[in-house]
């Protein structure tokens, strides 16, 4: 059972991507994003990381891609005038079809060499203690680094935009 569910939200995440990235409109990409956001979510709880999960949801399916359709729908992006071609989805579809049977063997045999030699996950992976745990223990000063910079950026954000209202 398993391994259906595995395959049916990776059989999802894929058909949304590469709807993604062959899609001519900037918010059917956007939602086609969202799609993948949420199947990547379902697979994480799948490895019993819940809280990533939640926060894939929360974070980007959530505020990321509002932000993503905001400044789509502000900035009214638009196909392109003229004739519509198919021909760049076409090339793109044949390249992922055509590209696929090679990556997929170097792929296979990169990620079994590596599940072989992996150490065992700990007990709390992927819960909220142990990613806090891990957070303000080990990765405290790169946790506060991120911080003052997103906090530089915020201000930053807001001295160019009351520039800019003068």
């Amino acid at each position: 059972m398993e391994a259906i569910l595995f395959m049916t939200f990776a059989a999802v995440a894929i058909g949304g991507a590469i709807g993604m990235v062959i899609s001519r409109q900037a918010v059917t990409s956007a939602v086609n994003l969202i799609v993948v956001m949420f199947a990547l979510a379902a697979l994480f709880a799948m490895q019993d990381a819940h809280l990533i999960a939640a926060l894939q949801v929360l974070v980007y399916a959530g505020a990321i891609m509002v932000l993503f359709l905001f400044v789509i729908m502000l900035l009214n992006v638009r196909e392109k005038e003229g004739r519509a071609t198919t021909r760049n989805s076409t090339w793109q579809i044949v390249a992922i079809l055509g590209l696929t049977p090679v990556i997929t063997p170097v792929m296979a045999f990169f990620s079994v060499a590596d599940v072989a030699h992996a150490p065992e996950a700990p007990a709390d992976f992927g819960t909220t203690a142990g990613v806090g745990k891990i957070l303000y223990t080990s990765y405290l000063l790169p946790f506060e680094v991120a911080s003052v910079l997103l906090l530089a950026a915020l201000v930053g954000a807001v001295i160019l935009t009351k520039t800019k209202l003068r």
